[in-house]
Parts: C-alpha cells; structure tokens; sequence
C-alpha cells in the first residue's frame, strides 16, 4: 500500500491541484484516481493561465468558439468547463460513492470580482448551472465581500469552495457564512445539504515569513497557522450549533489544506503532505509534489487535535516582531492581485491566440 493510500484509509481526501487538457487525454488523471487514490481537483487562474498558455491542446477549441463568436471571459470559461465537466464525470464514482463528500472539481469566478459580493453571487450561480455537474465547487474568496456572497450562494444551493483563507479567523468567518447559509435554508424549509469546503493556504506563509524571523522558525510557521485553525474546525464541529445543522442533514464544511507544496529548497517535497495527515480534511497537491509523496511519503502521525505547538510557535514569531494578524490580512490581498494579475494574462493570452488561429481574412 503506497503512501496516498494510508492517507486515504486515515480519511483524509487527496485532490490534484491541476487541470490541463492533457491531463485529460492521456489518461493521466485516470491513472492519478487509480494508482494514487486522487478523489478530486482544483483549479485556479494561474493554472488555467499555464495550461492555456504553455500549450496547444486548446488551439483547435479556441478556434472554434471563437468562430463562433465567443471571447474574452466567455471564451475561457467554454474552455474551463470542458475540461472541469470532463474531470467531475472522471471524479463521478468517488462521488456517489461517498455519498457526495469526495469526488469533487472547482472552477474559481473572476478574480476581479474579489470586491464584488453581488456580481460574485450572480457569477457563482451562472457557472454551476451552466456546468451542469453535481460535484463541480465554485470558488469564492473569502474576503469581506466574498463572505457575503458566500453565504447568499449556499443559500442558493450553489455548492462553494472558499479560497484564499490564511488564518483561523479568516476560517471561522468563512465557517460562520456557511452555518448561516444553511441555517437560513432550514428556517425557509429547504434541504439542508450544501456542499462546502474551506481552503486554507499554506506554504505561503512560510515564503513571506523568512525573511522576518530567524532560521529556528524557517518552515514552522505555516504548519502551526494550520494546526491552529484545526483545532477550531474541530471545536466547531463539535459545537451544539454544528450538531443541530448535522442532525437535520447539513454536511461538514471539510477543511482543505493548499497551497501545500514545498517552496524551499532546502526543505523535504513532502513536508506539508506529511505534517497535515487528518482525517475529515482535503490535502490538494501538485502533481510534482503527488508523484513525490506517492514515491517516498510517510504517513508518520495525525495532527494534534489540541493544536500541538502552533500557539508557542507564533507566540516566537510575535517575538520577532511579526503581526501574524496583518501578515494574514497582506496574504489574502497578495493572493487576489495575484489570481487577478493572472486573469489578465490568461485572457490577454486568449486573445492573442484567438487572432493567431483565426482563417485567413477573418476580422
């Protein structure tokens, strides 16, 4: 039994942090649910803007909608959607067969709605209708704005993975919109199950933080934010509100562990894989670091339900004069401009290739 297997029998699901359209027709992700018991996968502007960008697979479907007259934003999310809908029917069994938990894909709205709760409302809606697929997140940032239509779009019944959270408090507001959503769904007489996962980044903490802390703390600090917030995610879970949700058929907004590949160097390419092992969480991984742990991971322990050493570890980083609270708010922002930043590019790309393959004569 490999190492993505243990990790799947501890109950913890493995998700591919990719899509490309190759993935698709080699039989890579195929292989990937197969040999390493990926139950599903995210998506994101940057990785939409590298498999697009970087590749041709999507010439002759760029050609043809743009014949057909699509463009822009339209034009992307034809190209997204073929090849999210395609991953949802690959992802369809882990789907039905945990009852709706796993087997998930999720296509993100436009980064540049990050302010916009209304548009990102009406934007979440109109995606999940138009991908038609049970098991298909639309991702929402949880800024102040996507707090807001975070919670409106549960109450829709749209199903949301919540993006871009960076520290406990940012995931209890995004658990918080959740619980109302659900709740105001219960007082209105509709079906209390809405699926929800809350994404939590990572590594990024531990590449913004060393250059403020000392080498003691380099590659710790992002494992305590997440042990930390574990251990609210637990504690809510076991709140009398939570179990009121459960009892009338609400399902657990799973934590989903991100941006978990090893930035450093210097650092083992399995260590956020290994440090977060828990059941009833969601680790999506890239595929160097899936190939990595699959090869040479071990499942070595469960993270600590009380938190383990996370509050010494930022009371040290506090020390040396890091404002976690602020880092954590900077981190967001950074995360949206840069999903922003590449939106643009990836649409500027479209275009560029649009005109490129566009016959001979054609405006």
């Amino acid at each position: 039994m490999n190492a993505t297997q243990r990790l799947h029998d501890l109950g913890q699901s493995l998700w591919l942090d990719n899509i490309t359209r190759s993935l698709l027709t080699s039989g890579t992700l195929a292989r990937y649910i197969k040999d390493f018991a990926v139950t599903g996968l995210t998506s994101n502007p940057t990785i939409f803007e590298h498999a697009i960008g970087k590749s041709d697979a999507y010439d002759e479907a760029i050609r043809r909608h743009a014949g057909e007259g699509a463009s822009g934003e339209a034009l992307f999310f034809e190209l997204a959607l073929e090849d999210l809908t395609r991953a949802a029917d690959l992802f369809r069994p882990a789907f039905d067969a945990s009852g709706g938990v796993d087997g998930w894909v999720s296509l993100e709205v436009s980064p540049l709605l990050a302010d916009d709760g209304a548009r990102t409302i009406a934007a979440a809606a109109r995606l999940h209708a138009r991908a038609a697929r049970p098991n298909l997140f639309i991702k929402i940032p949880g800024t102040p704005a996507g707090i807001t239509a975070i919670e409106e779009s549960i109450f829709a019944g749209v199903p949301i993975n919540v993006t871009l959270l960076f520290s406990r408090a940012q995931y209890l507001a995004a658990a918080q919109a959740y619980l109302r959503g659900i709740e105001r769904r219960i007082a209105a007489g509709r079906d209390a199950r809405v699926a929800s996962v809350a994404s939590l980044f990572v590594s990024r903490w531990d590449v913004a933080a060393r250059e403020l802390t000392t080498p003691g703390l380099r590659n710790r600090i992002g494992i305590a934010v997440a042990t930390q917030t574990y251990r609210a995610y637990r504690e809510l879970l076991a709140s009398p509100r939570w179990h009121t949700l459960a009892a009338a058929g609400a399902q657990t907004q799973r934590l989903l562990w991100a941006s978990t590949g090893t930035k450093d160097p210097g650092a083992p390419d399995t260590l956020y894989v290994e440090a977060l092992a828990a059941p009833e969480t969601i680790n999506t991984i890239p595929e160097k670091t899936l190939a990595a742990f699959a090869d040479h991971g071990q499942v070595k322990q469960v993270l600590a339900l009380e938190g383990g050493d996370s509050e010494a570890v930022l009371a040290e980083c506090r020390r040396e004069g890091v404002d976690d609270d602020a880092l954590a708010q900077r981190l967001q922002r950074e995360g949206a401009d840069a999903f922003s930043t590449s939106w643009r590019a990836l649409l500027d790309g479209i275009q560029a290739k649009s005109e490129a393959l566009a016959p001979s004569g054609a405006p």
